[in-house]
Order: structure tokens, then sequence, then C-alpha cells
């Protein structure tokens, strides 16, 4: 298949047709894994449909913009790329091509700790880019501190710290995983030397060595106290932990039940946000990832509470077409889908939308949807 597949693509679907297609049957397993029995993953997209919108005719939509600010960037849309890892099972220039996708359309992307590529060679990829960093908990400090000095070095805005893990995979695997390609973690392995290849054995014994699990609130404090960027929190789904992020003076909670691969049975995000966005009060900025696939979804996201979405999967079906290409076509059409629900709607811009134009399906006695 050419790689040359985006411009016919004219919605996330499509995209998602073209990279499962393309990509060999170990990718699409890894990129689309559900984890348990897919309750989640499922319900995260089907909970945007038990939102109704409520618009407002006869106002001035003949322009429309889309810009917002977040944590003190201002982003030509409300999407932005959620970590996720292994980018290179997608297309060969893995973190760099997504980099300059998302700084092609002037919004940011969260790098993961299980980049191909370090911190610093993405940033170099694109200098001009929005990036954050999301930083794992070790077991020695020492080792992140030096990961937090090289992020705010290299010019990343904020660290994401992931909540919703206190397992990692290679905790749990009963076998051996072989990759389709060998690579490296950068970001993960410093002056130390990573034994075995990703997936093997010793590689996962040495993880579990260095890598805190069950991180706990002193662990979030303890990054803060160490830092001067934003700490943004991903992976929260209650109000009681909202509310303790805010006592600790955390920039941003990022509403996520890890595209449905953690725990199954959670709530969808969506369905989770108003609450959130009650328990934060104005004092943070919230986000949201899982489920986010027209530009509806997004403005609905935004209408009952959140600054901006994440995408993970959509991005990686864009670089799996056609690299950075791929994912700035993705984020274009996401932009103008967008757009088009925000005049269909009577938003010309972005503080335009508010709770009133969403409501849960509940209120007009619509039943509920059909079982999983």
């Amino acid at each position: 298949m050419s790689e040359n597949v985006h411009p016919k693509s004219t919605s996330l679907a499509e995209f998602e047709k073209a990279a499962n297609e393309k990509l060999p049957e170990f990718v699409r397993t890894y990129y689309s894994h559900p984890g348990e029995g897919g309750q989640t993953y499922r319900d995260n997209c089907r909970a945007f449909k038990r939102y109704r919108l409520v618009p407002r005719n006869l106002r001035d939509v003949y322009i429309r913009d889309t810009s917002v600010t977040v944590l003190g960037s201002k982003l030509n849309l409300p999407v932005a790329i959620a970590p996720t890892s292994i980018h290179k099972l997608g297309h060969p220039e893995a973190e760099r091509a997504t980099a300059r996708g998302a700084a092609s359309m002037n919004t940011a992307m969260v790098l993961s700790s299980w980049s191909h590529f370090s911190l610093e060679q993405v940033a170099a990829a694109a200098p001009r880019g929005v990036l954050w960093f999301y930083l794992l908990f070790y077991r020695d400090r020492g080792r992140m501190k030096r990961l937090l000095e090289r992020a705010e070095r290299a010019g990343y805005t904020a660290i994401v710290l992931t909540v919703d893990t206190p397992l990692f995979p290679f905790s749990l695997r009963r076998k051996p995983v072989v990759y389709p390609i060998q690579f490296s973690l950068p970001n993960i392995w410093l002056d130390d030397v990573a034994p075995g290849l990703p997936g093997s054995t010793e590689h996962d014994a040495y993880l579990k060595k260095i890598v805190k699990e069950a991180a706990t609130w002193e662990d979030v404090k303890w990054v803060k106290n160490n830092t001067r960027l934003p700490i943004v929190l991903k992976g929260i789904l209650s109000a009681e932990d909202a509310r303790t992020a805010m006592d600790l003076g955390v920039s941003g909670i990022y509403v996520s039940n890890h595209g449905g691969r953690e725990q199954d049975g959670v709530p969808a995000t969506i369905d989770v946000l108003p609450d959130i966005v009650r328990a934060v009060g104005g004092e943070a900025e919230v986000y949201l990832d899982g489920g986010v696939r027209t530009g509806t979804d997004v403005l609905k996201a935004l209408a009952l509470g959140a600054r901006c979405v994440f995408i993970g999967r959509p991005a990686l079906w864009g670089l799996a077409c056609n690299g950075a290409e791929g994912v700035q076509r993705v984020l274009q059409i996401m932009k103008d889908e967008l757009s088009l629900a925000m005049a269909r709607a009577g938003c010309a811009k972005i503080s335009d939308i508010q709770p009133s134009l969403v409501v849960h399906q509940s209120y007009y006695g619509v039943p509920p949807m059909a079982k999983y």
C-alpha cells in the first residue's frame, strides 16, 4: 500500500481503516488492545452519543476561532496528542514525526518516557512545538531529578505524571514479548545499559528494579517540589482525587482511563468529566482523553468543562499512514470538524462553548443504549 493514503481520508474512521490495512497484525493488536473485556474501551466512544447538543441559532458564526490557551501556550485547536508508546511500530521516524505533525498544527504533544528517541531529539525535531514530558516514577529520585532537569533545558513546558498505573504491563507478563523491530528507550535508560531486548525476561526484570510501582501522593509532592514546570496528573477519575491534587497545587487534571487499557469497568471519561470539573472549581485546567473521534466529541467535552482534549490512537493511525503529514492531516480533520460543529451550535470562539450547550440524553427520557 502506498504511504500517501491520507489525502483520501476525510475522517478519523477512514484513517483507522487505512492504518489497519497497512499495519501488520502484531502492531494492530498492540495499538488497539482494549484490556480485559473491553467494556471501558467501547464505552469511551459510545458515551459521547449519550450527550445531546442544544444549539443556539441566528448568531454571527461566519468566522470561527478554534484557538485556546493551555498552561500559557496558545494552541490553534483544543486537540493535543496524548502520551503513547512505541511509535516506531507505526513509522520509522516514530515520535519525531508525531512531534512534527503536532507542531505543524501548533498544538501540543505529550512525549512518553517509552519513546524511541530521547526527549532532546524529539524537541530538536519540532523546535517550535509545544511539548510536555510524561515522567515515570523511579525508585531512585536522582534519576527523576536528572530527567526533570533535562526536560526543562530542552524546552518542555509541563510534566505529566500518570497516576492510574499502579502496576506496569511488564510486571504482569507471563512470557516474553518479541517485538517485530529492535528499539531502545533512551528516556528510561540513562547512563545504565539495558540488559536484553525490550520485552525480554532480562529487560523486564531490570525495569522492575528501577521503576517505582504503586506511587503515592508523596511522590507527586516530591516531583512538584523539584521542578519549575507545571505538573499535570493523568488518570484522574474521582472527585476526591481531584481535590487532593488541588491541595497539592497541581496545574492540570487530565481525566483519563488509559483508553480502556488498564482497569476494565471504570466509567467513560466524558461521564465523569462534569464531577471532576466541579471538584476542581477552576483552580486548575481540566483535560480529557478517551473515545474522542469527531469534532462534535470535542465540542461536547469543552461544553462539559474540558480546556483541551487529547487523542492517542488516532494520532498513531495518522502516523502509520504517512508519518508527520498523516498526523497533521488527522489534526486538521479534527480542527475542521470542530469549526463546523461550532458554527452549527452557534459558537464563534471557544469561550462561546458553554455548559448549556449539552444535556444528557436522560433529560429527554431516552432509554439507555444497548448492552455491551
